[in-house]
């Protein structure tokens, strides 16, 4: 039976629920600085995640409304306006206008007092991740985490594997010991292409996405005084109590794939 060694975070809309509050926010307060006639609302917004990556969400949008042809070098603005949107992003995460999601804190200690290995692999910008764990989970927590990887130290964004992948080698452990905690397809997609159990926390925007692949999908981390998480899908023979934990965690570990 395999043992469970470590377990690896996404951090949007898994640590925090960033994406349409937050991200989606800054976005169009960089879209206006820069005097672009661009806004993303809350329901468009949540078929541009279908893409990874907020530089290849840019891309994409301005060669989908042709609004690329306007521009003369697109890589430029694009580097620009995301640069910006990630300061504002971050001023947002300092003033503590965004939050941990319900049972983060909690399973991240268990993983730690559990001697597990913790990492984050996020299709983010370096700097966003890094201010993001630590200003909601403080020092302390930030350094329990072996390995915080972004989206800049990879070449291909999330569904393709290679960010988890990343992972396995820096922390050292193989991915049939590895758990993912993911909140979309693509990042489903990404644990599974690199071998690895993964448990879907769903948030507003992926709830009716295809998780089929999931090992387990379920509302949020839960908490174990306070918000429990409702269990959608996944191993029915796992007793489910509410909470994500360490337990549950390796009992998926150890289940015949």
């Amino acid at each position: 039976m395999a043992e469970l060694k470590a377990v690896i975070f996404d951090q949007d809309g898994v640590i925090a629920d960033t994406e349409r509050d937050g991200h989606r926010v800054a976005f169009n307060r960089a879209f206006k600085e820069f005097n672009l006639n661009i806004e993303w609302d809350v329901k468009p917004y949540g078929q541009l995640l279908e893409v990874g990556g907020g530089k290849e969400r840019m891309r994409h949008y301005l060669s989908c409304e042709g609004l690329d042809k306007n521009i003369g070098d697109v890589d430029a603005l694009i580097k620009k306006v995301h640069k910006r949107k990630t300061e504002i992003f971050m001023e947002m995460i300092e003033k503590h206008q965004i939050g941990l999601r319900p049972g983060v804190a909690r399973l991240v200690r268990e993983c730690h007092d559990s001697h597990l290995k913790l990492a984050v692999c996020s299709t983010a910008n370096e700097r966003a991740v890094n201010t993001l764990v630590r200003t909601l989970l403080g020092d302390e927590g930030y350094g329990w985490f072996d390995v915080i990887l972004a989206g800049d130290v990879v070449n291909k964004k999330k569904p393709d594997p290679e960010i988890y992948n990343l992972a396995k080698e820096r922390i050292g452990v193989s991915p049939g010991h590895c758990v993912v905690i993911e909140d979309n397809r693509n990042g489903l997609l990404s644990a599974k292409g690199a071998g690895m159990r993964c448990i879907v926390t769903v948030n507003g925007y992926t709830r009716n996405e295809d998780l089929t692949e999931a090992d387990l999908v379920v509302t949020s981390l839960g908490e174990l005084e306070g918000e429990k998480a409702e269990l959608l899908a996944g191993e029915k023979d796992i007793p489910f109590e509410g909470q994500v934990t360490v337990p549950l965690l390796r009992q998926i570990i150890g289940k015949e794939r």
